[in-house]
């Protein structure tokens, strides 16, 4: 019976955390995903790890012992891991949107050498695209990142940012609103585990301490066409990823006062591989 080396660190951060809720903030995960592979892990192995109640979460004897067993699993898996840093010419970069902007293109261009990368859609809960959990190597993403001593980026992008709404808006036919026009209108919001990110895309820092009006939590692209278009709320974004919305009924409109979103290529701050280095010159190259 094998088992993901992700889930044992899922298994680990919920026994650390006492909570499901906190280890999935911890990894940048929503607590539903991260209840789900545990409870997988459990189905796997044939037995309960962890005693779930109204007065939280304990091990149970089984979990008891395995914790020790699983964190030496980790441990040496992660020493082996970093055997390899140096000699990998195999990237993983998140998103949680396409880059666009004719990025990739340009990038392999500037590559000094052929390098393989994979490109993973990570769910826009985790603002760090797979950073905080070890999925990926690098990833374009938006700042602000959490913990931002944890990474180094590289600014791909600095773009306006623009508001979406249902073609039969009031605003919609204006070249530009600007943000008191529109404070007040039911907006469509960021996981909360988004965090910072969250923030941003609400204009949190602008709305001089009044809250706004939470018009729906929106996860992927499609959720948030639908939810723009049946009018529940508009929504902020970054110019550059306005196409991700702009068709049928629903149109984008720029914000001429709101300080601009940066788009960011980020990597952690331990890390060490040359191929990793080599993307990152070539991503410097290519936006310079």
């Amino acid at each position: 019976m094998d088992a993901h080396v992700r889930d044992l660190r899922y298994f680990v951060a919920v026994a650390e955390a006492g909570s499901f809720t906190a280890a999935a903030e911890r990894l940048y995960v929503s607590q539903p995903a991260l209840s789900k592979q545990v409870r997988a892990l459990e189905k796997n192995l044939g037995r309960v790890l962890l005693c779930r109640d109204s007065r939280g979460i304990c091990l149970t004897p089984a979990g008891a012992e395995l914790l020790p067993r699983v964190r030496e699993v980790i441990e040496r898996w992660e020493a082996a891991v970093a055997t390899l840093e140096g000699h990998c010419d195999h990237l993983v970069i998140g998103m949680q949107t396409s880059p666009g902007r004719n990025l990739l293109p340009r990038i392999r261009n500037h590559l000094p050498e052929p390098i393989e990368f994979d490109l993973r859609q990570v769910p826009w809960d985790d603002p760090t695209a797979g950073l905080a959990a070890g999925t990926t190597d690098a990833a374009f993403c938006w700042l602000p990142l959490p913990e931002p001593s944890a990474y180094r980026w590289l600014t791909l992008a600095r773009e306006r940012r623009v508001v979406a709404m249902t073609e039969n808006h009031p605003l919609a036919r204006r070249e530009s609103v600007r943000f008191a026009e529109i404070v007040d209108e039911p907006i469509l919001a960021l996981p909360r585990s988004a965090g910072a990110l969250r923030d941003h895309f609400l204009a949190l820092p602008e709305r001089a301490g009044a809250p706004p009006v939470i018009a729906g939590t929106i996860s992927d692209p499609e959720s948030t066409y639908e939810a723009v278009a049946g009018g529940r709320g508009i929504c902020l974004l970054a110019e550059g990823n306005a196409p991700v919305l702009a068709r049928g009924c629903v149109v984008m409109v720029p914000v001429t006062d709101l300080p601009p979103s940066e788009l960011v290529l980020a990597w952690r701050a331990d890390a060490s591989s040359t191929a990793l280095w080599q993307f990152v010159q070539a991503c410097a190259e290519a936006t310079s």
